[in-house]
């Protein structure tokens, strides 16, 4: 039985935002853990509106405070649909270059204290070509950890498809679901194999 400190750091989507039970994905994939016999301890840092670059300034002191020396801290980063949407920086709020320099830099960082997990960045229902750039985005990170060995889960491809997580996020804000788009993406981190190797 693993006995974990598990920090979750990002945006809304981390959170959990829209979802009426208040677990979201992470709260789930926890859950789900402790069924299986593990003692978690499960931190959500998922702030709303919440780019790259505000994570870059902020994910240190949080987890730090959370994940002392002693404890088997893990950390799952999960960032960049915040960046992607409409902004001043080639038409988005970060650009790409932009979130791929911070990503490096948060996840280097972070790697060479605890183990470290990247989620990619979830589609906007509402916004088609910020879920494009979404994609697009994805698929560089997956790049990017590739390089850095750090274990990337894409669940764009996944979630974009998704009836469920449409239905709920267009009938809600636009953008995030309700329970039933979170449990879509909790299944996906729950087989995820980086994530299984945590919590087998």
């Amino acid at each position: 039985m693993a006995v974990l400190r598990l920090a979750f750091v990002g945006d809304s989507f981390v959170n959990g935002t829209g979802d009426r039970m208040c677990l979201g994905w992470a709260g789930r994939v926890c859950a789900l853990a402790v069924l299986r016999g593990h003692d978690i301890t499960h931190y959500n840092l998922g702030v709303r509106r919440d780019t790259s670059a505000d994570i870059a300034a902020r994910w240190r002191a949080e987890v730090s405070a959370r994940l002392p020396a002693e404890c088997d801290g893990r950390v799952v980063f999960s960032f960049g649909a915040n960046d992607v949407c409409p902004g001043d920086d080639d038409g988005q709020r970060v650009s790409m270059a932009r979130t791929l320099v911070n990503a490096e830099s948060i996840l280097s960082e972070a790697r060479a204290r605890w183990p470290v997990l990247l989620v990619g960045p979830l589609p906007i229902a509402d916004d088609p070509a910020a879920s494009t750039r979404a994609a697009q985005l994805g698929r560089a990170l997956g790049e990017l950890c590739e390089g850095l060995g750090v274990p990337y889960l894409n669940p764009h491809p996944d979630i974009v498809e998704s009836r469920v997580w449409l239905r709920e996020a267009l009938s809600g804000d636009g953008a995030h679901p309700d329970a039933g788009g979170y449990e879509a993406l909790a299944a996906l981190v729950d087989g995820w194999d980086a994530w299984r190797a945590w919590v087998p």
